[in-house]
């Protein structure tokens, strides 16, 4: 007989053998700034989770660095939007007001993250330039390179490109050196699916599009040998990190990207996920932590290096407790 059993015997040989083992170093907090002052407004649709100004921006962080989490990705709402999303990459914009807010307070105990996109900041809500009703793939570059530049300006350490635009990450990356930012790390949104589960994202920022759907530039879920193919294009022009978005339902294609590059990989978890666990727990259907527990685990049993998650503080918590890590 196989006692498969001895070793699931007590905690202690449990840890001891464990395959999947999750750090909180690993786990990046997505935060959303809202232009304005004195600004802190509950999302009603991500319980939990608010918008603040950048002027607060230290209370979020406070407690982000309470819990262990010390890395951040950030978005921003603007007041004014326009065809072309002039305040995506205006120098004093909601996000570049934010990284130089929080560079200012903690220097290089917090690394700062930024979303390059165009969604929440266009008057039609696309994540990019339009020509006619259409997104203009190439007319688009220049405007992240823009962005791009100006969040590594205010002092951001990462830029993470989420339009999925074809050659952006080669066109940041080039743009990025040529303005003196050779260092600032680029994570793609390499294999971005046009997925139901950004519904509460969409309210949280405000970027739903006015008219048509994003599915002709985000991938067809249908897919995964895609996903290969633009993750290994996103690779060749120099990104640093690819990320899978959403998680839950794409751990295959996670798990095969791990086997296909060297390069750290990260998953979103999106807001969808985080609402749907949310609110079952709230309903009583399930238990909210053990869920949330089991579910981060997967995605790091998949293959993810990085999680980003609304879950972020709680995940750190766990993991110092014992339940996840």
């Amino acid at each position: 007989m196989n006692r498969g059993r001895i070793l699931r015997k007590n905690p202690l040989v449990r840890s001891l053998v464990r395959e999947t083992r999750i750090s909180g170093d690993s786990l990046i907090y997505p935060i959303f700034f809202e232009e304005g002052r004195d600004i802190k407004s509950e999302i009603g649709s991500l319980e939990g989770q608010f918008r603040y100004s950048p002027d607060r921006a230290k209370e979020v962080i406070d407690e982000c660095l309470d819990h262990g989490v010390n890395k951040v990705l950030l978005f921003g709402i603007p007041k004014e939007k326009d065809t072309v999303g002039t305040q995506a990459y205006a120098e004093e914009g909601v996000v570049q007001q934010a990284v130089a807010e929080i560079k200012k307070e903690y220097g290089n105990e917090i690394y700062v993250v930024t979303d390059v996109c165009m969604c929440e900041y266009t008057s039609h809500g696309h994540c990019g330039i339009l020509n006619g009703h259409d997104v203009d793939n190439d007319s688009t570059l220049p405007y992240l390179e823009r962005i791009a530049v100006s969040h590594a300006a205010a002092g951001a350490d990462m830029v993470a490109p989420s339009d999925m635009m074809d050659g952006r990450v080669a066109a940041i990356k080039a743009a990025l050196s040529a303005n003196g930012y050779k260092d600032t790390a680029l994570m793609s949104y390499a294999i971005k699916y046009a997925s139901s589960f950004y519904g509460p994202f969409r309210d949280a920022a405000g970027s739903a599009p006015s008219f048509g759907d994003r599915r002709s530039y985000q991938m067809d879920f249908h897919n995964s040998r895609e996903a290969m193919k633009e993750a290994g294009y996103d690779e060749a022009e120099g990104a640093d990190i690819l990320m899978v978005k959403p998680a839950l339902s794409y751990l295959d294609v996670i798990k095969e990207l791990s086997q296909n590059t060297d390069l750290p990989i990260a998953t979103y978890s999106v807001s969808g996920e985080y609402a749907m666990i949310k609110n079952a727990g709230k309903a009583g259907l399930i238990d909210e932590y053990g869920v949330m527990c089991e579910t981060t685990v997967s995605m790091y049993r998949a293959g993810s290096d990085i999680l980003i998650t609304y879950f972020a503080k709680e995940i750190a918590d766990a993991i110092r407790k014992g339940d996840i890590g």
